[in-house]
């Protein structure tokens, strides 16, 4: 008599292969009830072959797993039966009860007769998924309900973080549709009329004093991207069309997550952003309105100077800091603060001192004395100012309330301090490579602002969930991790 053979293994022991963890463990923390049941009353009464659960688990394994298209991660489905198992489809497919029908015989009598129904895989149907993900972008576009989920998550880590929110950055990303941008004869419309051209200007100049421009085009969106440049996870975005301000993006951006989370506007300190983004009135808001020290980039826009005859452009440009242009203390224009000795002329950085919050004002000490060296106009530096500082030497106060505040901020450019803020920003690059490799968003089939923004904010949600998953374990330091987040295996 033959014996069954065993098996060699069994499904529970294919669902600790770290890939699957890896979608347990971001299903496991992902905030999509509310989502999921949405779904289902839209589906209402409908055919239920593919159940709404195991869609959408399967659209949050296309993103994890970093499948470009629908295309790509159904054929994984179909290869992978452990997948199609975790997603919730039959692995094995299933076929409905037979049908009863009548056929008549030729004498004219009639028999029943049972019909086999068609077996069917397990796998969905490409008109099934993309049936679907157009159900979640609409419900996306109609009530947010994916963005809603990187709320969620975002309230949950600061309660499970308290250094998240300290030190937030903001950076802008160019997100290229899938289309060309080329206009059809017939209708004058491109193949995603959502989308429209975005230009991208960034100069400087190189070792040899030469300056240069590099101009970058691209017909799509833009990504408008908040972070904790600290811990290197998204805690805002918003997509628009790619010609859409940077700057009006941010300042609105800014208000809206404030808004929301009031607990995070009171924990941050400080906010970097890149050059592009300098400006006045931001500045200020951040200071004025929520007491966020703004770390960005400074741009040096004085022009007359150096439009002046006999201009030396190896000379840095500077200017009076006394309203009526006496004076021996100056500035550049970023901010830095200088003083020029009465007797040699020479030129030497001030001693930052701080920050008075109190008074509003940047302090500054003369070098010479805070440093400890000899300046042959001191004496008449002290005398000019109507000084009686002695020993401790000179001080300059610069009031923000009637300062460039540009130019000048609660953290001077250049400052130690600024320094270690400014550089925390790279983070935020790092985010965007996340999204361009990890979530393959360098090579996508997306068209529709709608469908973008939905992609986006899954990808989003699911970094949140598995930075929210390794504080949960114990394990902060694999927050960042898209691969491994570094939990062990079942035994």
């Amino acid at each position: 008599m033959a014996t069954r053979q065993s098996v060699l293994f069994s499904w529970d022991d294919v669902e600790r292969l770290p890939e699957l963890k890896r979608l347990s463990f971001v299903l496991d923390h992902l905030p999509d009830g509310d989502l999921v049941a949405a779904l289902e009353a839209k589906r209402g009464r409908g055919r239920d072959e593919y159940p709404v659960a195991a869609m959408w688990r399967a659209l949050v394994a296309g993103m994890v797993f970093g499948h470009d298209s629908s295309a790509s991660l159904l054929r994984e489905l179909g290869r992978n039966p452990a997948l199609l198992a975790l997603c919730g489809f039959d692995p094995l497919g299933r076929q409905s009860p037979p049908r009863r029908t009548l056929a008549r015989r030729a004498d004219g009598t009639a028999e029943a007769v049972c019909e086999p129904s068609p077996w069917r895989a397990g796998v969905p149907t490409p008109w099934a998924f993309s049936r679907f993900l157009s159900n979640v972008v609409s419900l996306e576009e109609k009530t947010g309900a994916v963005s809603a989920m990187v709320d969620a998550l975002r309230r949950r880590l600061m309660d499970e973080l308290p250094g998240f929110g300290r030190h937030l950055g903001y950076d802008g990303k160019a997100l290229s549709s899938h289309s060309t941008g080329k206009r059809k004869a017939a209708t004058g419309r491109t193949s995603d009329p959502d989308a429209d051209w975005g230009r991208h200007e960034t100069g400087g100049v190189d070792a040899k004093g030469k300056a240069w421009t590099k101009v970058k085009t691209w017909f799509g969106y833009g990504l408008h991207l908040v972070a904790d440049a600290e811990h290197e996870i998204p805690v805002w975005f918003e997509v628009t069309k790619a010609s859409a301000s940077e700057h009006a993006a941010l300042s609105a951006g800014v208000d809206d997550l404030f808004a929301k989370e009031p607990g995070m506007a009171a924990r941050c300190e400080d906010f970097c952003a890149d050059r592009g983004l300098d400006g006045g009135p931001l500045k200020r808001r951040l200071w004025d309105v929520w007491e966020v020290r703004p770390l960005t980039d400074v741009r040096e826009l004085w022009r007359e100077e150096k439009e002046m005859p006999g201009h030396d452009p190896s000379q840095p440009v500077r200017r009076s800091l006394a309203a009526d242009g006496g004076g021996n203390v100056l500035h550049s224009g970023k901010g830095e603060v200088f003083c020029r000795c009465p007797a040699t002329g020479e030129e030497r950085p001030m001693a930052f001192q701080g920050f008075e919050a109190d008074r509003g004002t940047l302090k500054y000490r003369c070098p010479a004395a805070a440093y400890g060296f000899d300046c042959a106009g001191r004496e008449r530096c002290l005398a000019d100012a109507g000084s009686k500082a002695g020993d401790y030497g000179r001080v300059v106060r610069v009031d923000l309330a009637g300062a460039d505040r540009r130019m000048f901020t609660p953290t001077p450019w250049g400052s130690p301090s600024w320094k270690r803020g400014y550089a925390r920003r790279s983070g935020l690059e790092r985010i965007n490579a996340r999204l361009d490799g990890g979530f393959r968003f360098e090579n996508h089939f997306v068209r529709g602002k709608a469908r973008m923004k939905t992609r986006i904010g899954l990808a989003v949600a699911v970094m949140m969930a598995l930075a929210l998953g390794a504080v949960l374990a114990g394990r902060p330091e694999r927050m960042r991790s898209l691969v491994d987040p570094g939990l062990p295996l079942a035994a």
